[in-house]
């Protein structure tokens, strides 16, 4: 199968699904993600993305996204409505 009809497949199918601004890099970060998140190895992602260097395949990793989030929420900021006095509309933020 060509990569112009996997691309169309790809594009049916977030587009029937209701999504949008998804296709096929969206997809494999997806699947690179999920394949690392179960415990795979960056070695064993890249050879299945058939990238020449982990490099790459680690640009495609997005476990990176909930570590931060996880430090952010760890953070314990206060929640917005403690802090509205300071953003007001007569203050820039």
């Amino acid at each position: 199968m060509s990569r112009f009809h996997v691309s169309g497949m790809i594009k049916r199918r977030v587009r029937d699904a209701g999504l949008t601004d998804r296709g096929c890099h969206t997809s494999r970060a997806t699947g690179i993600t999920a394949y690392l998140e179960a415990d795979g190895t960056l070695e064993h992602a890249q050879a299945i993305a058939a990238h020449e260097s982990p490099r790459t395949t680690k640009l495609y990793d997005r476990t990176s996204d909930q570590i931060i989030l996880n430090e952010i929420e760890r953070s314990q900021l206060p929640p917005p409505e403690a802090v509205a006095w300071w953003c007001n509309p007569e203050r820039v933020c």
